[in-house]
């Protein structure tokens, strides 16, 4: 399990990017982590493997993580984090000399399916593909805890539910999927938890069977706890509208 307590980080002395997190993951969830843009999700996954300074404790079964036991977790990162001019069987050999438990075959089946061009330096490759290859990388890795931040960039529709099911279908029990996305609705079907984050605070905590239970969607919960406005943009049309009428009287 990992564990979030108390955990904070701060950009400079005015900018408070987490507040007072406290979060469990458990092995064998599937979790969607949702907000706004600039909300914190980000931040919050890289404080967890490590990449950030923070306040609090982050704990993996009880330990700190470090050396000892950070290839338990995996990131697939919509920044991009891997060596451009290496192509994707020199990842996975890479890979394979530094995660002992990297998974060879769900490699070559991920980009058998996908159609990946293999041989070629990732450099040349589309934005959908680098983003492909991140979330390949980052599944067989062998981790139990699998960071994907944003893995659809570049994405058309078919890829993203392709990779729905192809994951729903390779994921082994232990395995845990923390999922960033603004996809909302599209991963309702796939994921068993939302965790909703805003101004660097988690202002939900769900299991989407929970939702759906109380005949809610998962899109109208978010915006229920989200305070959303659904007049928001005929209002703002009105303001704008008017005052392109007032301009024109007024010439």
């Amino acid at each position: 399990m990992v564990e979030l307590k108390n955990v904070g980080k701060r950009y400079g002395k005015t900018v408070e990017a987490l507040s007072d997190i406290n979060l469990s993951i458990g092995q064998g969830e599937i979790i969607g982590l949702f907000g706004e843009n600039g909300a914190g999700k980000t931040t919050l996954m890289k404080c967890i493997l490590g990449f950030l300074g923070y306040t609090g404790e982050i704990l993996l079964d009880g330990e700190p993580i470090d050396r000892s036991n950070i290839a338990r977790l995996s990131f697939g990162t919509c920044e991009f984090s891997f060596f451009p001019e290496l192509t994707a069987m020199e990842h996975a050999d890479f890979y394979a000399d530094h995660f002992p438990k990297f998974r060879k075959e769900r490699f070559r089946g991920l980009i058998e399916f996908f159609e990946f061009p293999a041989y070629r330096p990732i450099k040349n490759l589309s934005m959908g593909q680098k983003s492909q290859i991140e979330v390949i990388l980052a599944l067989s890795q062998g981790a139990d805890y699998i960071f994907l931040d944003e893995p659809f960039v570049g994405h058309d529709i078919f890829n993203r539910e392709d990779f729905y099911k192809v994951l729903l279908g390779i994921l082994e029990p232990t395995e845990t999927i923390i999922l960033s996305t603004h996809l909302i609705e599209e991963v309702e079907g796939f994921i068993d938890r939302a965790v909703m984050i805003h101004k660097g605070k988690i202002i939900g905590d769900v299991q989407v069977a929970d939702i759906e239970e109380n005949g809610d969607t998962l899109v109208e919960y978010v915006k229920k706890l989200y305070g959303y406005e659904s007049d928001r943009v005929s209002r703002s049309l009105e303001i704008i509208t008017g005052e392109k009428t007032k301009r024109k009287s007024e010439e």
